[in-house]
């Protein structure tokens, strides 16, 4: 009767893998132990003529022939494998070749360059970060501070034998630096198994194994728990659009495509040398599906960033020769159907999880409601305002003003996704030169301009991203596999712009104006974004009270601006809470402007002005003091969508 029922169970979780709905097929698929002695190994190769387990446990010979079920799975149960054996799965695939393949399942493998898996059996955790997990349920994510430290986990920190950190050194270091920073969030680059560490764990292998190099997954639970206690968010990037072409993994895993379309120009990946997920495929869609729910579950992870979406909505994103769709145009009609499922699951499952798109396009709706056509994540990555905002600090402030629209125009369409804004790992490496060796001009000069620059970031809506070693200024470009400049530190203006970011950090927790109405033109109004003469941007950033605002000005020049106009709503005063020059900062100022007093003077569209000093290269947070919210300007405020 037992025996039965499980056999019930097999078929069940069977037929719901083939029709793409078993969302948790590592239960069901791979190596499991079945009593204290024996295990039970399965595998999908639809196509095989013949598959054996091979391992330490049998000298990696033929002597455990699978059986093949008629779903194209195969099984064995056995109790000759032990704990923390080796193994791999031999397959004649179906041209008759032999090969040794990966566990697709496996929970662990073995330290590079070895790529079996490990016999591993995980263990049920007993959580204590409940007080975190309840306050994120009740927590509207879109309407609170979202300020990611952006993290390579074998690059943050080495040894002195330049041996990488595991994530039990992390838990120790990691941790408390990122609570002292001010950072809400950690984003790891991938952690999955992956052959390559020049690939940064963008060409994966083990899609629900943490990667050994990293240390074992009961670390990185113990990590996750650290940070939650800490009130820290555990984000991981993931990559189901594409897969290492290592032969000995996934691909053509029966010896005809199974994990890859059928369709050579949509299987290989040419410009990445990967190979790219059938997205259409049912089995296909439960494997990549169990994975992302596996690590939000098994791990306690808050969200997961999607990698290279772009390359899974169109054909042609690739530099190779492209199919087009039986419409004839470039729609991956698969992929986009896969990500809107793949949301609809993860929030049906966990509606507090924060789904994250790397997409670089603006042809498809990525955020928002699955119903209105969008594919249903909670964020986008602002490729567009990255790459206009880097642009336009490495140039000359000579020409700047005859290109300011690179620093205003995402003010037209900042509403339009709910957006992350990154400065991320792929801006730091391959001659691109690190944030700081981006800037313009000398050494002081360019501390002054990454100061303004994250001050921009902070005060433009959208949430943040910065990629570690960033903060501090690191002059030298991001290496994978050395750690970071720590010794930079020793310098003073290195200490100083740590010392900037965290300010920065903190007065963005605390002023709700930077975050409180986000995701709506309410938030913001433009005071002065055409002032390409002196090159000085003025907005306001509002919360949900009158009096509650911050009015933010950026001096793009090196030229200081004296007694210089800043349209103001209220009369009043008005103070500073932020000046990127003093000298704690790095900067040269002892002490900051006064408290500003308006006058009834127009400005634009304000009937009040105040005059202050604005630094060269410098930027200005201000906040009123004290103000009368029932004299305003009688002018029509102006605001982007007005504008728009």
């Amino acid at each position: 009767m037992v025996e039965k029922k499980q056999e019930v169970e097999v078929l069940a979780a069977e037929e719901r893998f083939l029709t793409g709905e078993n969302f948790y097929s590592q239960h069901f698929l791979g190596a499991h132990k079945l009593t204290d002695d024996s295990f039970v190994f399965r595998v999908w190769a639809p196509n095989a003529q013949q598959v054996w387990l091979v391992g330490d446990f049998n000298e990696w010979d033929d002597s455990l022939p699978l059986l093949k079920r008629e779903s194209g799975i195969w099984e064995v149960i056995t109790d000759k494998p032990h704990e923390g054996d080796l193994y791999k799965f031999k397959v004649r695939q179906a041209n008759g070749r032999e090969i040794f393949k990966i566990d697709p399942f496996a929970i662990r493998f073995e330290e590079r360059p070895g790529s079996a898996a490990v016999l591993h059996t995980l263990q049920e955790k007993k959580w204590k970060d409940g007080l975190w997990q309840g306050r994120k349920k009740r927590t509207n994510h879109f309407k609170r501070p979202l300020n990611i430290y952006e993290v390579h986990a074998s690059s943050w920190k080495h040894h002195e034998d330049n041996t990488p950190y595991t994530f039990s050194d992390l838990t120790k270091e990691l941790v408390p630096y990122v609570k002292e920073m001010g950072y809400t969030h950690i984003e790891f680059m991938p952690l999955m198994e992956h052959p390559l560490g020049k690939s940064w764990g963008y060409q994966l292998v083990g899609y629900f194994a943490l990667s050994s190099y990293y240390g074992t997954p009961e670390e990185f639970q113990d990590f996750v728990e650290a940070c939650h206690k800490e009130n820290i968010g555990v984000l991981v990037d993931w990559v189901p659009g594409h897969f290492c072409i290592n032969e000995d993994t996934l691909p053509y895993y029966d010896g005809t495509p199974t994990f890859e379309y059928e369709d050579r120009n949509r299987a290989r990946n040419v410009r990445w040398g990967s190979i790219n997920f059938d997205l259409g495929k049912p089995q296909v869609q439960s494997f990549l599906i169990s994975s992302a729910l596996f690590w939000l579950e098994f791990y306690h992870l808050d969200g997961i960033r999607v990698d290279a979406v772009s390359n899974m909505i169109y054909r042609d994103y690739d530099e190779g020769p492209w199919t087009p769709n039986h419409e004839g145009g470039n729609r991956n009609f698969e992929g986009y159907y896969f990500l809107q499922k793949l949301n609809a699951v993860v929030k049906l499952a966990h509606p507090e999880a924060l789904m994250i798109a790397e997409e670089s396009s603006s042809d498809t709706k990525i955020t928002g409601m699955i119903e209105s056509g969008a594919l249903g994540f909670d964020y986008k990555w602002n490729m567009g305002w990255m790459n206009d905002v880097l642009r336009f600090y490495e140039m000359d402030p000579i020409y700047r003003g005859h290109n300011f629209n690179l620093l205003t125009f995402s003010f037209m369409y900042m509403m339009s996704e709910n957006y992350i804004l990154p400065l991320s790992h792929d801006e730091v490496v391959h001659g691109k030169k690190s944030l700081m060796h981006k800037m313009w001009g000398d050494r002081y000069k360019q501390f002054s301009q990454l100061r303004n620059l994250y001050t921009y970031m902070i005060a433009h809506p959208g949430k943040k991203l910065l990629f570690m070693g960033s903060e501090w200024g690191q002059f030298l470009e991001w290496k994978y596999d050395h750690g970071l400049e720590w010794v930079d530190l020793n310098d003073e203006m290195n200490s100083k712009m740590q010392h900037f970011t965290k300010t920065l950090n903190e007065l963005y927790r605390t002023e709700k104006a930077l975050w409180e109405l986000e995701g709506s033109y309410d938030t913001i109004e433009i005071i002065d974004a055409d002032n390409d003469a002196d090159t000085v941007l003025s907005f306001i950033r509002r919360g949900k009270t009158k009096k509650d605002f911050v009015i933010v000005v950026l001096n793009l020049t090196p030229v200081e601006r004296k007694n210089f106009a800043v349209g103001v709503p209220y009369k009043g005063t008005y103070q500073e809470i932020l000046n990127t020059e003093m000298k704690e900062f790095g900067g040269t100022w002892v002490k900051p402007n006064a408290i500003k007093e308006a006058i009834t003077v127009p400005f634009k569209d304000y009937d009040y002005q105040i005059q202050t000093i604005v630094p060269a290269l410098g930027a200005l947070l201000i906040k009123p003091a004290e103000i009368n919210t029932r004299v305003k300007s009688s002018s029509k405020r102006k605001n982007v969508k007005a504008e728009k």
